[in-house]
């Protein structure tokens, strides 16, 4: 093959560089992101914690916001009030609802004593969204450490309240969990099963790289005196999402935050079951994004800016021929495998058998709706409370 009018055309080498370049970011990416969550141990967080600071565990208030969701807290509370671990509570707050929430509560009440209830009677939320609510549910706690989850969420582990308070070492304030999705055969529940595979790879990742930015509140951890320290959600309460994304965003930090990665600290959750749901808590999830700092969402355009660069650059070599077609069949080829061998492992330790195989094309449906989305503002239409 002759290079003698590559290197001497400028427009070829800018194209050339920058597939080289975006192709070096996506290989890391997979490598210090994917990769790095996959490979943590099975015994834990972050390989270094102590159980406390003393060697005790804390005692725990778990925490849970209701809205219409007696369906939902007729599976999950059972495996919350059934926990193998000595010194806890449950607390639910019953925000308005309108079905069976009470009936349910009551009788958990009746029969467990480690159950705590509050029931709004009247709207008196002067904002929008869960977040004051939650923070009755956080006053009402009396432990020392709060865990958060929702009512569609089960613990997968009857050790899950022990899994992510055991992490909670010398100066550590948040412990962030991550979730499993319920499997299925379909494409919609492959693809939330994807989404949620690579987020909570994201966030995680990041946490373990000394840059924590987000959380999920279906398994979130923060010591109950630090929240009130920190203000609560006050400095966010006008946004209606948020309440873990931008509590976290606001204050976790390299010195007081660890992760658990163990899967007997996971809970696991129901896929939506129709694209709109999914897509709508999808996109509201994002809303909360640019209120994050210049540094967290610069971070997180690196990779699909790196996404846009490589396919371009390759598409037009290709095209336009004016590279070898053979090579760039070589680079793109290079990129798949490492991709899907990455895919492999996270896939293995999310527990979302086979579907490493379609990480490309899920990839380029997510760059494809991450743009569409950051274009589109939500609709100004009544959310489901979240």
């Amino acid at each position: 093959m002759d290079f003698s009018n590559v290197l001497n055309n400028t427009y070829t080498l800018v194209l050339l560089s920058l597939l080289a370049l975006s192709l070096i970011v996506l290989c890391l990416y997979y490598g210090l992101v994917w990769l790095r969550v996959a490979r943590r141990g099975k015994g834990g967080g972050d390989g270094s914690s102590s159980g406390g600071a003393n060697g005790k565990l804390p005692s725990v208030s778990v925490v849970i916001f209701a809205h219409n969701q007696a369906d939902s807290l007729r599976k999950s509370l059972p495996y919350l009030l059934e926990q193998e671990y000595d010194d806890y509570e449950v607390v639910v707050v019953d925000y308005l609802s309108q079905d069976d929430t009470a009936y349910v509560l009551r009788v958990c009440t009746e029969n467990y004593p480690n159950i705590k209830t509050y029931h709004f009677r009247e709207d008196v939320n002067l904002f929008q969204g869960k977040k004051y609510p939650l923070s009755i549910g956080i006053k009402l706690a009396s432990k020392e450490v709060i865990l958060l989850t929702e009512p569609d969420c089960v613990p997968k582990s009857f050790d899950w309240i022990k899994q992510m308070v055991m992490n909670y070492g010398r100066g550590t304030e948040i412990v962030i969990g991550h979730t499993l999705l319920r499997g299925g055969k379909s494409l919609l529940n492959a693809l939330q099963q994807y989404d949620n595979m690579t987020y909570n790879a994201s966030f995680l990742a990041s946490a373990l790289m000394g840059m924590p930015y987000t959380a999920t509140g279906r398994n979130l951890s923060y010591r109950r005196d630090f929240f009130f320290r920190c203000g609560g959600f006050i400095r966010h309460y006008p946004i209606r999402s948020g309440a873990d994304d931008l509590f976290v965003n606001q204050n976790a930090r390299k010195q007081n935050t660890t992760i658990s990665v163990n899967n007997d600290a996971a809970v696991l959750y129901d896929a939506h079951p129709d694209f709109h749901h999914w897509h709508f808590d999808y996109s509201t999830r994002r809303s909360t994004y640019r209120y994050h700092s210049w540094r967290d969402r610069l971070a997180r355009a690196v990779y699909p800016l790196a996404q846009i660069l490589f396919i371009g650059s390759l598409v037009w070599l290709w095209v336009a021929g004016l590279f070898p077609w053979q090579i760039l069949v070589a680079v793109l080829a290079l990129r798949l495998i490492w991709e899907i061998l990455c895919a492999f492992f996270l896939a293995k330790k999310f527990e979302t058998k086979n579907i490493c195989w379609f990480a490309p094309f899920f990839e380029l449906y997510f760059l494809f709706l991450n743009t569409i989305l950051t274009l589109v503002t939500l609709p100004k239409k009544k959310q489901r409370i979240r």
